[in-house]
């Protein structure tokens, strides 16, 4: 199986859910879990969020995460995956932004005007 297949099969589990479940590491290297919403494109996971979070720093420090389709509240549907984060580009970050109204509407616009009006998103990209 090559590289591209493996990681297509990877993807399956999240292609119909609405939230990830997003796995970080602090500096001692204790997991911290946040339930977020996400969009796929090309094979690769992107999330947004306030360039201030905690997520941000994590990642920051350490590229690897964990990633399992969710509930809102962060309840696992499915198995956990390994994974590489990295912070996307600005091209990737449109397109990531722009899927991301398509696929949560209202809510995202509604959510984008109280949280991101400090600023844009980061985008996070990650890779199975």
């Amino acid at each position: 199986m090559c590289l591209q297949e493996m990681s297509s099969d990877k993807i399956t589990p999240f292609l119909d859910a609405k939230y990830i479940n997003l796995e970080t590491y602090r500096s001692n290297n204790q997991a911290v879990k946040t339930p977020v919403w996400f969009v796929i494109d090309d094979g690769i996971i992107y999330v947004a969020t306030p360039p201030t979070t905690g997520k941000v720093k994590r990642l920051n420090c350490n590229k690897n995460v964990r990633i399992v389709p969710s509930d809102m509240k962060g309840n696992p549907r499915g198995e956990w995956i390994d994974a590489t984060a990295y912070f996307a580009n600005e091209s990737e970050s449109m397109q990531a932004i722009k899927l991301r109204k398509k696929k949560y509407g209202l809510m995202a616009k509604l959510i984008g005007i109280a949280v991101y009006r400090k600023g844009t998103p980061l985008i996070i990209g990650i890779k199975v």
